[in-house]
């Protein structure tokens, strides 16, 4: 298979019912691509992280192999780990974080790791609520999905 040329830029974003409470609260993510695609879904017990990476796992799920990918996400947690490289300390320590506890949210990590690891992905931190047409429709499908899901429980 050649290498893809195309560029993909999508925005993702996740919703919890609560973004400060431990897991078990109904959460939502979306991603958006530039081109208009757009996907959604939500999760009965989950926490607001969890949501935002599952919108990069979903985003990246519907980009090739090889693809060149630029992510645009608010979320300071999933940006960051990616560019400060959180994975090579928790790899080193055997997926314990800094205080030597288990890191959070170890399989999704795994997950985005290795599907960010077959694409070129590059990382933008985007801030939330500042107008950014995506980054509002992201915003607005994230928390749709979770009340259309709370709705239903």
């Amino acid at each position: 298979m050649g290498i893809s040329h195309n560029v993909y830029k999508v925005y993702t974003d996740g919703a919890c019912a609560n973004n400060q409470a431990p897991g078990g609260q109904p959460g939502g993510w979306a991603c958006c691509f530039k081109d208009g695609e757009a996907y959604s879904g939500a999760e009965a017990q989950t926490t607001n992280n969890r949501m935002e990476m599952t919108a990069v796992i979903e985003a990246l799920k519907h980009t090739p192999k090889e693809a060149h990918v630029s992510i645009y996400s608010d979320s300071a947690y999933v940006i960051n780990a990616f560019k400060q490289n959180w994975f090579a300390g928790w790899e080193k320590r055997g997926w314990k974080n800094s205080k030597g506890q288990p890191v959070e949210n170890q399989d999704l990590w795994r997950w985005m790791l290795r599907l960010t690891g077959e694409r070129k992905v590059e990382w933008f931190k985007v801030k939330g609520h500042s107008g950014e047409p995506l980054n509002e429709m992201v915003d607005r499908m994230a928390v749709q999905a979770m009340e259309e899901l709370r709705r239903k429980l």
